[in-house]
């Protein structure tokens, strides 16, 4: 009767055992999320290899974020913000091709010692080692959306001969088949072989655009098999789309002016404009690592 019982005892306290370290396993288990949300007004200055005493970066997705594990092709996602008069540390990096966007002010770039200057919403594309440094007029901060995407095991091509740089207002919109008429897009940058875009450049990049999206209008919820993609809402209000929801279909949610999301491969993705108001969103998307493959097309 006594041996029973202690081995009662013995099943049971296994059991508990066995109950909690599941318990705790649950409780530390953590999933990636299909998307990760920031915005650009709330998000923390953190230190980077541009920082000096008057240039500031905030990160958003990619190096300096908190959830990088989520972010894999793109580098780094984030703002520079660059004092009147000041300027940012010079860099260099070897795997990784870059995209400045204005956002606000003016001043300039060191692009392999020479002197390219930049105004509100100019954007300029930043091959691997080339050395740049951002520095900032007299007049006022300089705002700069800062891009980055990994190309290491890229096929190396030739430098540009010249700096690539346009503005976003000397790219025409243009409908693009297969989206609805509501959306309008200015095609800005796309990869080497891009004979549609104002500047064909890209390694991982594949497509750099903007869109205006009309009062009430969408660019049609969808996903990319093979790309990474970011929204930033510039302009307007209305939902983000990002990921399945609870309908499976489209999770909804609010977005305003400096709202920024991060989508994984296959996560759904999409914009509708709130009823009277024109939005204006800035988006990007690029490989995912592994997922290329020569004549892909994207």
């Amino acid at each position: 009767m006594r041996v029973r019982y202690r081995l009662s005892r013995s099943i049971t306290s296994i059991f508990f055992l066995v109950s909690s370290l599941s318990a705790a396993s649950e409780t530390q288990r953590q999933v990636d999320p299909t998307f990760l949300h920031r915005n650009l007004a709330s998000a923390s200055e953190k230190k980077s290899d541009i920082t000096t005493a008057n240039c500031h970066y905030k990160p958003l997705f990619g190096q300096g974020d908190s959830q990088t594990s989520v972010v894999v092709g793109v580098s780094r996602f984030g703002e520079a913000i660059v004092d009147p008069g000041g300027a940012c540390a010079p860099v260099t990096y070897a795997d990784e091709d870059q995209i400045y966007m204005v956002l606000d002010g003016a001043g300039s770039v060191q692009y392999a010692g020479e002197t390219v200057p930049l105004k509100k919403d100019d954007y300029l594309y930043l091959p691997a080692s080339v050395r740049h440094g951002l520095m900032a007029s007299g007049g006022g901060p300089l705002n700069v959306i800062v891009m980055g995407f990994c190309t290491k095991g890229y096929p190396k091509t030739p430098l540009p001969d010249h700096p690539l740089k346009a503005n976003i207002d000397d790219v025409k919109t243009q409908p693009v088949k297969g989206h609805p008429s509501s959306t309008l897009y200015r095609l800005l940058m796309g990869d080497v072989d891009s004979k549609r875009d104002r500047i064909a450049a890209g390694k991982a990049m594949t497509s750099f655009f903007v869109m205006e999206i009309a009062p009430g209008g969408t660019n049609f919820p969808h996903h990319h098999e093979r790309e990474e993609e970011i929204y930033l809402v510039l302009e307007g209000r209305g939902d983000m789309v990002a990921g399945g929801g609870m309908d499976g279909v489209e999770g909804r949610h609010p977005a305003q002016a400096g709202d920024t999301y991060f989508f994984r491969l296959n996560c759904t993705v999409g914009y509708y404009s709130a009823p009277g108001v024109k939005s204006r969103i800035l988006a990007v998307r690029s490989w995912y690592p592994g997922m290329v493959l020569p004549g892909m097309e994207h």
